[in-house]
């Protein structure tokens, strides 16, 4: 489904990543870690054809990436939206469906009952009608899943979407993207700073870290030896009651951290 040839991407004399060669499978998901700054929502940028690469090539399902794909969804970071936002559940999820076309419609019968279908798939029926403002953080996460799968993409990207997510709204949002692409097919790329609350479901993952990056499963990227490589400076990886602790890390200013809690070296 995504097709990644030496790509490169850079801004300046600034380099991102390079020399970036990756295929992603119908169904596979691909978990993205790194520092801040290390290029993560900027291959999401990518991917959904608003940034173009500074080298190599880039395909979704055999074809160059543009906007508003329908082949792809896009779930953004978790963002708290104003209580007196003029929009309930479903006109974001409606939206997801029409919101590229100009002036204001309704939509009929068959655009009507794909938004119930799609906030009952994500468990937000209850709340169709309730202000987007009002609701809480998993349950906005919750609409804009829905609104991310309008059209029913073979690709969904997802930027960090449990940032500010309680433990269970996290397990809620992870298992609702897991169950989608195991049922339907549908290649997930995950951006995130902590993989714990999708550990089990991570077929492969994409580390990117100054410049340079490690793809494979986790048990091969999420080491000491490939951390410490990508990082340049030592980085001790844990394994711990199903989890995995990372020491050592720096942040997206080069810092060094040295504290047990950081978050998967993505911090």
């Amino acid at each position: 489904m995504i097709s990644l040839r030496d790509a490169a991407l850079s801004y300046g004399e600034r380099i991102l990543w390079r020399d970036l060669t990756l295929d992603v499978a119908p169904g596979e998901f691909l978990a993205v870690l790194g520092p801040n700054g290390s290029g993560k929502t900027s291959l999401l940028r990518a991917l959904l054809g608003q940034t173009p690469l500074s080298a190599g090539t880039l395909t979704i399902d055999g074809r160059p990436p543009r906007r508003g794909s329908a082949l792809v969804g896009y779930i953004p970071q978790q963002k708290t939206l104003a209580p007196n936002t003029p929009l309930r559940s479903r006109d974001l999820v409606r939206l997801g469906i029409d919101g590229h076309r100009w002036g204001i419609g309704w939509g009929g019968p068959a655009v009507r009952r794909r938004v119930e279908e799609l906030l009952a798939d994500v468990g937000a029926a209850h709340y169709a009608d309730v202000p987007v403002g009002l609701l809480s953080g998993g349950e906005q996460q919750r609409v804009r899943v829905a609104q991310a799968l309008a059209t029913d993409p073979r690709i969904l990207l997802c930027d960090e979407p449990l940032l500010s997510l309680d433990l269970n709204h996290q397990r809620a949002i992870t298992e609702l993207l897991d169950r989608r692409r195991r049922t339907r097919d549908t290649t997930v790329v995950f951006v995130t700073h902590e993989i714990n609350p999708i550990l089990a479901m991570v077929d492969r993952v994409l580390y990117l870290a100054g410049g340079r990056f490690s793809v494979g499963t986790v048990s091969e990227v999420m080491t000491s030896q490939t951390l410490s490589e990508l990082y340049g400076t030592t980085v001790d990886v844990i394994r711990t009651g199903g989890r995995i602790v990372v020491a050592g890390a720096v942040d997206g200013s080069g810092t060094p951290h040295h504290n047990g809690a950081v978050k998967e070296a993505a911090t």
